[in-house]
């Protein structure tokens, strides 16, 4: 699915225009970064999957918007990584105890793949349009979840991975 077709598929299912510029936001550094990966990735996917990531926020804004994306995404024939996507994009992921204790079906819905892990950071670095450092992005999620929340861990755990795929040629090291 290229950029029109996702595009076009966010406004047919009425998706806010502010959701669809977030998904834009996403959709350009997940871009960025799958460039610049050294793992076998499906660039495609990520580009599909950050687009389409919030299509569940047609629906609902809440919680349940990736379980809700899903079904839609299902629904409409997409492809199931894609769904996968989808589904567990939210923060670092969601533990099934976590998931359950939110009132989702209790099943595991952290980022398994390479290219779900890729959207799924890209998302936390993105607040609205905006651009956030990963520090910048993980003091925001300490504050609202608290620093003893088990995503935090995740977080750290995911920037740790995706920062060693990248190659970092030509940056300043810090």
């Amino acid at each position: 699915m290229d950029t029109t077709e996702a595009l076009a598929l966010l406004r047919r299912c009425r998706v806010p225009e502010n959701v669809i510029e977030h998904s834009l936001a996403v959709f350009e550094l997940a871009s960025e970064l799958a460039s610049r990966v050294k793992v076998p990735l499906d660039k495609e996917l990520v580009k599909a999957g950050a687009l389409l990531h919030d299509i569940g926020r047609a629906r609902t804004h809440g919680i349940r918007h990736a379980l809700e994306g899903a079904k839609l995404a299902r629904s409409l024939g997409l492809d199931e990584r894609i769904v996968r996507i989808i589904e567990r994009h939210i923060g670092a992921g969601l533990a099934k105890d976590e998931a359950a204790s939110l009132g989702l079906p209790p099943r595991d819905y952290i980022p398994q793949t390479p290219e779900e892990k890729l959207v799924a950071y890209a998302d936390n670095l993105i607040l609205g349009t905006k651009r956030l450092s990963f520090e910048e992005s993980l003091e925001r999620f300490k504050r609202i979840l608290g620093e003893e929340h088990p995503s935090i861990e995740r977080m750290i755990k995911l920037h740790r991975e995706v920062s060693s795929w990248l190659d970092h040629q030509g940056e300043e090291k810090s």
